[in-house]
């Protein structure tokens, strides 16, 4: 997606990219028991008489958002810079599309994909990581770290889609007219390995924006945690 400097690549790599997040979604949530997972799970009976799942709607109402989204604000971008601008200028804004439409793309992937979790809930834990009322979880918790999740995928495309273009598209480093005068064939293995550090730094510090283990204020939950002895709690939010 970064090295496209056209329509049609963009709008491939996008679709690529997001069929991706939606699973990357899913399997990251807050780990839950076999118990919660049947019940989540729960068949449901279509007009036509066929079974589908709970999961599987999830997953294709998220895909088909997170897709649908990507390549229209992929799209309308590229169809105006390529209406309004033209040449190096128009090639150059080009590398930059994929970074709105990937913030839009994956924080809707993503919560949509975890959304469920705020009807269910999860437990909360006190400071020792036992469940402070068993069989009870908050939805306030989960709706918390559901957001939380969400703002990550969007800070996560920072790095990614901005640190490659800006050191290869503008006159910050050489690399550009290496690349473009000297040796156009290594603007794909430059680009991956830019991406590669980009993303290996960019993850580890938007996943600890916030802890996988997060905690929330007794002010901030139901009221029937709220006389427990506790000033705070503790709960699973996922990754």
């Amino acid at each position: 997606m970064v090295a496209s400097t056209s329509t049609i690549p963009l709008l491939i790599w996008s679709f690529f990219n997001q069929s991706q997040n939606a699973l990357i979604n899913h399997f990251n949530g807050p780990a839950r028991s076999v118990e919660e997972m049947e019940e989540e799970n729960t068949i449901v009976v279509n007009e036509e008489s066929h079974t589908t799942t709970k999961l599987d709607v999830t997953l294709m109402k998220s895909y088909v958002v997170a897709v649908v989204s990507a390549l229209s604000v992929t799209f309308g971008l590229s169809s105006y810079i390529q209406s309004h601008y033209i040449g190096e200028e128009a090639t150059q804004l080009i590398h930059f599309i994929s970074f709105p439409s990937a913030v839009i793309a994956s924080s809707l992937n993503c919560y949509i994909v975890r959304q469920p979790e705020i009807d269910v809930g999860v437990p909360l834990l006190n400071e020792h990581m036992e469940n402070v009322l068993p069989g009870e979880t908050s939805s306030l918790a989960a709706k918390r770290g559901v957001l939380f999740t969400t703002s990550t995928r969007a800070v996560l495309q920072m790095p990614t889609y901005f640190i490659p273009p800006l050191l290869l598209e503008t006159d910050l480093t050489p690399l550009k007219d290496y690349i473009t005068v000297e040796n156009p064939s290594l603007t794909v293995p430059i680009t991956t390995f830019l991406l590669l550090i980009s993303f290996g730094i960019g993850l580890p510090m938007t996943v600890a924006l916030f802890p996988q283990m997060a905690r929330i204020g007794t002010e901030d939950v139901e009221e029937r945690y709220q006389n427990l002895g506790y000033d705070e709690f503790y709960y699973n939010k996922g990754l």
